[in-house]
């Protein structure tokens, strides 16, 4: 999958869509998603031109990667999620791919919490 320009977040990063920004660093940037599947679901993107989680690990250079571990790490905490502050927990997901059913093709993760989440994933009928 190659980076598309045109993709929605590349255009949250040019300005060109609206967002709810939580927090913003020099590498990366973190809004409210516009359909939460959870009380608290914020996604952080980091600004550079990233597929995949596979992308990022392997090409963005540390100092990107740090700021946004820490970021992800920040927004657990000021959401009250983070169990180190005596939060409840949360989950950080991450699509690659088609059969991981990545809609958007730059990197990003969701945080989720809030509520029980429930198990992560189910088989599926038949398996």
């Amino acid at each position: 999958m190659n980076y598309d320009d045109a993709n929605i977040f590349a255009k949250i990063l040019r300005g060109e869509i609206p967002n709810e920004t939580v927090m913003e660093t020099d590498h990366a940037l973190a809004f409210r998603d516009i359909n939460p599947q959870a009380p608290n679901h914020v996604l952080v993107i980091p600004k550079g031109k990233y597929v995949s989680f596979d992308d990022f690990a392997a090409n963005a250079d540390p100092a990107e990667i740090v700021d946004f571990i820490r970021t992800v790490g920040a927004i657990a905490s000021a959401e009250g999620l983070a169990l180190k502050d005596g939060g409840d927990g949360f989950r950080l997901i991450s699509n690659a791919g088609k059969n991981g059913v990545q809609e958007v093709p730059h990197f990003h993760v969701h945080i989720l919490g809030g509520r029980w989440l429930g198990r992560m994933l189910k088989k599926p009928e038949g398996e």
